[in-house]
């Protein structure tokens, strides 16, 4: 069963600068390409940080004030006034960048997004060279998917592959994203993995769960057992 990757909603034909591009040619990419960042790469193509326009919107913020360095500046207040007085990309980027693979699974690419607190994430291949760029709109475009296309990844990947379930033994339905799994499979932990791998399935947003068992394989023997209850996953 194969995971949606980065390279699945990235953005390919990516728009860069390099270090000496001024900022008025960073506002024109911007404005041109309708983007809210760009990489800054090198002769190469490696990315060595990013411009967004957060990091252009200092020059506004400190326009017609005073360049001197206050004496109780904050870190905070002494980025923003050094980037208010910048004049080219080197000077303005956030570095180093946050990049991630192609082959990045999405879940991973959102929490690194969530861990580094940015917007997006420029792509590199293995050389650390530019091969494209992901953004937050971009991972959520796995939630697009129809549902009958999750459907049959559920009913072909995971029932029919991976646990060999016959046909018409469970239940598959979906609607906008949420999968409901009815029927009675014969061991709980066969019904666990069905839950388990269904909810891996790109697009799903959560699995339902209206399996029940013949018997339960998972406690030891002489244990006490307990009837199957529905539950909800996601």
């Amino acid at each position: 069963m194969r995971a949606w990757q980065v390279s699945d909603v990235m953005t390919r034909d990516v728009a860069t600068v390099v270090e000496q591009t001024p900022y008025r040619k960073i506002v024109d990419v911007l404005a041109d390409r309708r983007v809210s960042a760009v990489p800054v790469v090198d002769d190469f193509g490696h990315v060595r940080g990013v411009v967004s326009e957060a990091d252009l919107l200092h020059k506004v913020e400190w326009m017609g004030e005073p360049h001197e360095r206050r004496i109780l500046e904050r870190p905070k207040q002494r980025r923003a006034r050094r980037k208010g007085e910048a004049g080219i990309a080197r000077e303005l980027m956030t570095a180093p960048a946050v990049t991630t693979f192609p082959h990045t699974s999405l879940v991973a690419a959102a929490k690194l997004m969530d861990r580094e607190q940015v917007k997006r994430l420029p792509v590199v291949d293995d050389l650390g060279r530019v091969v494209g760029i992901v953004t937050r709109g971009d991972l959520l475009r796995v939630h697009l998917r129809p549902d009958a296309d999750i459907r049959d990844d559920v009913v072909q990947e995971v029932l029919r592959r991976v646990l060999a379930v016959r046909d018409g033994t469970v239940r598959v339905e979906v609607r906008d994203g949420v999968v409901t799994m009815t029927g009675q499979l014969d061991r709980r932990s066969a019904v666990e993995i069905a839950v388990r791998l269904a909810a891996r399935v790109s697009g799903v947003v959560e699995v339902v769960n209206e399996l029940r068992y013949d018997f339960d394989d998972t406690i030891l023997p002489g244990a006490p057992s307990f009837p199957a209850q529905p539950t909800r996953i996601g």
